[in-house]
């Protein structure tokens, strides 16, 4: 019952692979299958065999809950009923080391760690692992070279996830200054997906694009420009999946919307997500030794950024996948 369902994942998966592709994108963290198992371990590999054109991906495969914290919320469905979820559950320190574990083996090259979600008692994003559960999740990735990106848009989530040791922080839309402050000290870069909350807004709220921004599109604006003025890492990720794939580009219009310079989105997109990636000696830049990504876009992106929606020409690795 369950293979029809993945295959069919797993071939539009390839289909979203090529469309990013081709709309300049030649590298990809993907943080989480979202109850496909481990199927982004073969898209990885198939892209990188050239069976399938592809971005080069940077998997997480299943992502870690906390137990009983994650969708399809258990009130939804009979008490009887054994309920999978869209990740993997775990609870306490001995459970949480043993998914790190099992994820890295299974070809995890980031973790990803749900570190809120809604379950408070009025449905408010609420801490979902202790400190020690964190801190024990972050220890077994990073001892093994891995990295670790925390999902939290809570302010006490994204603190413990710092204090945790977390590499970035996605979301983060309810981090407050002082949270900002220390992610600055710490070195944990923020990627602020403000695409994502445009996106759900116009599924679930009628929000028409251009329109009043809403309450979750103010709350991601007033993350990103205190991020920003308190000089926090910031990469782009855009949370891609939430809207269509291959309109990636989406991403770096809202960033300059909110006050980054053309440039300086095109640097988070490029050599600082490089950086945060720890892909500095191979990506993010054109010079002698990097692998060879180059895209060619009609107009000037570092003046224009709507110029890199306008992609002419994607070589990845040395391999032209598009051309005028």
């Amino acid at each position: 019952m369950i293979k029809e369902p993945v295959a069919y994942r797993i071939m539009l998966a390839g289909r979203h692979a090529a469309a990013t592709l081709q709309a300049g994108f030649t590298t990809l963290r993907d943080l989480g299958t979202e109850g496909a198992d481990y199927a982004d371990v073969g898209i990885k590999r198939a892209i990188d065999e050239g069976v399938a054109p592809g971005p080069r991906l940077l998997v997480a495969t299943k992502a870690i809950v906390a137990s009983y914290s994650y969708g399809p919320a258990e009130r939804s469905y009979r008490p009887d009923m054994e309920i999978p979820y869209g990740a993997q559950p775990a609870t306490g320190i001995v459970e949480v080391t043993k998914a790190v574990r099992e994820q890295s083996a299974r070809g995890a090259d980031w973790i990803k760690i749900y570190g809120d979600y809604r379950t408070g008692i009025d449905g408010t994003a609420r801490p979902t692992f202790t400190m020690e559960e964190m801190k024990a999740m972050v220890a077994a990735t990073h001892v093994t070279g891995r990295k670790v990106a925390v999902h939290a848009s809570s302010d006490e989530a994204i603190r413990m996830a710092v204090l945790a040791g977390a590499d970035t922080i996605e979301h983060g839309y309810g981090a407050t200054e002082a949270t900002f402050q220390l992610m600055k000290e710490r070195g944990t870069a923020y990627i602020p997906t403000l695409t994502a909350p445009e996106a759900t807004g116009e599924y679930f709220q009628k929000h028409v694009r251009g329109g009043a921004p809403t309450p979750g599109m103010q709350q991601a604006q007033r993350a990103f420009q205190l991020a920003r003025k308190l000089g926090v890492t910031i990469g782009n990720g855009s949370d891609v999946g939430v809207f269509a794939h291959g309109t990636n580009a989406r991403e770096l219009a809202w960033m300059v919307k909110l006050g980054m310079s053309p440039l300086e989105a095109m640097r988070a997109a490029t050599v600082v997500a490089a950086q945060i990636l720890g892909k500095s000696q191979d990506l993010g830049q054109l010079k002698a030794g990097m692998l060879a990504d180059v895209v060619a876009l009609e107009g000037d992106p570092t003046s224009d950024i709507a110029a890199a929606a306008r992609v002419g020409f994607v070589m990845k690795g040395g391999e032209v996948f598009r051309r005028p």
